[in-house]
C-alpha cells in the first residue's frame, strides 16, 4: 500500500543546516516524494544558524521532559511547505542547539556533549510525533543522530503509539556510528530494561549498531557502499551481514532545480544552447577570479579535509604532477585540516600560476567551480554516495574517481562505452597523477573531450528516480 506520510528525522537538512551530504539527501529527498503524490516532512533540531533564524517560523508545539533529573522545556517550530518545497519541524531545546555551529564552534572545536543533544532531540521528536492525531505512515530516520529511535519506538515506556509504525533506517557515512558510555543511559528516555542489551556493541551504547538491529529497513546511499560496509564498516561487518536480508543500496539523486545549469543563479552564465559556448563563458569568469595558466585545464577539489576525502595527499600529488611535467592547473576548495591549509598555502609561492586555493567554503564560488572548470578530482578513501561527481556532471565537469562507494556506481571510466570520467583503483598519490596524466591528454583531444562533456550534462541524475525507489521500498512495509 502507498504511505500517505512520511517523516524524515535528521540532524541536518539544506539549506538550513549543512556539514555533508546528509544535508544534501534530506533537503531534496521530501520534495520529490511530495511530487510523487505523498506528504513528506522533516523533523530537525533548531540550530543558531543564520538559514534558520532567517526564516519566519511559527511554534506549534511547547512541552517538557526529563534528562536524567533535570526537567527541560522544549518547543516545536514549524516552516511551511511552500518555503523549501515541504514542511520542516524544528525542535528547539535551550541549552542543546541554541549554539553557532552544528557540530562544533566557530573555531571547529567538537562539542563534547553530543549523546546528552541528540539523545534529547531523539526523545522530544517522539514526543511531538505522538502529540499527532495520526501518526505517519513511515518514520525515516537518517545516520547515528536519529539512530536510537527505532528502538524506543519499540521498546520506549509511553511510545506504545509507534509499535506498530515502520522504520527505515539510512546510512550515509557509516564510518560515524555516534558511540557513547552507558553512563549516558541517564540521558536515555524509560525503556524496557530486559531489551537492554540490544543498545550494546562492543561494551557501549552505539546508535548505528542500534538502528541496523531495530529499523524495519536499512538503506545505503548507493549500492556499492552496502557491499563495502559488508567488509569494513569499523566492527560492525558481522552485524550488517547479519541484517543483510532487509538491507538495499540506493544511489542518491541531486536536486536538479538547485543544480541547474539553464538557471541557476550562483554562475555567471547560464546554458542555452551551446555547451562549448557555456563552458568557455564560466571558464572566463573563473580565470578572472583566479589567473591561471589559460592553455592549461582546471582541475578542482572541492570537500572537506578529511582524511576519508584523501585530501591530505594532495600537497604531494600538486608536487609530483607539476615537478613531472603534467600541464594542468589546480584550484582547491576546501577546509578542515590547519596543516593541510599550510601545506597547500606554502605551495602557492612555488606553483602560483597553476594552483589557487580557497580556504573554507564559499556556496556560490562552489557552484562557478562546478560551471568553470574542466575537470573534478575525487580521491576518495570513503565516498559512500558521493554528490560532488553528479554536481561535476550536470554542470560539464569531467569527474575524475577512485573506484569506490557511489563513484563507482554513479562513474564510467572513458576507456570504456558511453564513459564519464576517468577511474583509478587506489587513493595514491601514483594513481591519482597518472589520473591527471589522462586527464591532460583528454583535455587536448578536443573532440573526444567536447563529446564527453555533452554526454555528462545530459545523465540523469534527478532525484525522481531515487524517490521512486524509497517509495517502492516504504510500500512493502505498509
Amino acid at each position: 500500500m502507498k504511505p500517505k506520510h512520511i517523516v524524515h528525522i535528521s540532524a541536518e537538512c539544506y539549506p538550513l543546516a549543512k556539514a555533508g551530504g546528509l544535508a544534501d539527501v534530506v533537503g531534496a529527498l521530501p520534495k520529490y516524494q511530495i511530487d510523487l503524490g505523498v506528504e513528506a516532512s522533516v523533523l530537525m533540531p533548531r540550530y543558531h544558524l543564520p538559514g534558520i533564524l532567517e526564516r519566519d517560523w511559527t511554534v506549534v508545539h511547547q512541552g517538557s521532559f526529563h534528562l536524567g533529573s533535570h526537567l527541560l522545556d522544549y518547543s516545536v517550530h514549524h516552516l511551511p511547505k511552500e518555503t523549501l518545497g515541504f514542511p520542516v519541524f524544528a525542535i528547539d531545546i535551550p541549552g542543546k542547539f541554541d549554539r553557532p555551529g552544528i557540530y562544533n564552534d566557530e573555531y571547529g572545536n567538537f562539542y563534547d556533549d553530543g549523546p546528552d543533544r541528540y539523545l534529547a532531540f531523539q526523545h522530544t521528536a517522539l514526543l511531538f510525533l505522538d502529540t499527532l492525531s495520526e501518526l505517519p505512515d513511515v518514520i525515516h530516520c537518517h545516520d547515528h543522530h536519529a539512530g536510537i529511535i527505532p528502538f524506543l519506538m519499540k521498546h520506549g515506556m509511553g511510545f506504545g503509539r509507534f509499535r506498530n509504525v515502520p522504520s527505515v533506517f539510512t546510512i550515509h557515512n557509516g564510518k560515524y556510528h555516534g558511540s557513547f558510555g552507558w553512563e549516558y543511559l541517564y540521558a536515555m528516555p524509560f525503556f524496557d530494561w530486559s531489551v537492554r542489551s540490544l543498545l550494546d556493541w562492543g561494551g557501549v551504547i552505539n546508535p548505528l549498531a542500534v538502528a541496523l538491529k531495530m529499523a524495519w529497513k536499512v538503506t545505503t546511499v548507493s549500492p556499492s557502499y552496502l557491499d563495502e560496509l559488508r567488509g569494513d564498516s569499523d566492527g560492525l561487518e558481522p552485524l550488517i551481514q547479519s541484517e543483510s536480508a532487509k538491507s538495499v543500496g540506493i544511489l542518491n539523486g541531486i536536486d536538479t532545480d538547485v543544480w541547474n545549469p539553464a538557471t541557476d543563479p550562483l554562475i555567471s552564465t547560464h546554458l542555452k544552447k551551446s555547451v562549448r559556448v557555456y563552458k568557455k563563458a564560466n571558464r572566463d569568469a573563473l580565470l578572472k577570479l583566479y589567473p591561471l595558466d589559460r592553455k592549461r585545464p582546471i582541475v578542482s577539489f572541492i570537500g572537506r579535509f578529511a582524511n576519508e576525502k584523501a585530501a591530505d595527499l594532495l600537497p604531494e600529488v600538486i608536487h609530483q604532477t607539476l615537478a613531472s611535467g603534467i600541464k594542468v592547473n589546480f584550484l582547491i576548495l576546501g577546509s578542515g585540516n590547519p596543516w593541510l591549509h599550510h601545506a597547500l598555502n606554502s605551495q602557492r609561492i612555488t606553483y602560483g600560476d597553476n594552483l589557487a586555493i580557497y580556504i573554507g567554503y564559499n556556496e556560490q564560488l562552489a557552484h562557478q567551480i562546478y560551471a568553470g572548470s574542466d575537470f573534478l578530482m575525487m580521491p576518495s578513501r570513503v565516498e559512500p554516495c558521493g554528490l560532488n561527481q553528479m554536481y561535476a556532471m550536470r554542470y560539464g565537469t569531467i569527474p575524475m574517481v577512485r573506484r569506490t562507494g557511489g563513484l563507482n556506481d554513479s562513474v564510467i571510466d572513458i576507456g570504456d562505452t558511453d564513459g564519464r570520467g576517468i577511474m583509478f583503483n587506489h587513493a595514491s598519490v601514483g594513481d591519482i597523477t597518472h589520473a591527471l596524466s589522462r586527464a591532460e591528454n583528454l583535455y587536448r583531444d578536443t573532440p573526444n573531450f567536447e563529446l564527453i562533456r555533452e554526454r555528462i550534462m545530459a545523465v540523469d541524475f534527478s532525484w525522481q528516480t531515487s524517490a521512486k525507489s524509497y517509495l517502492a521500498l516504504y510500500e512493502t512495509l505498509t
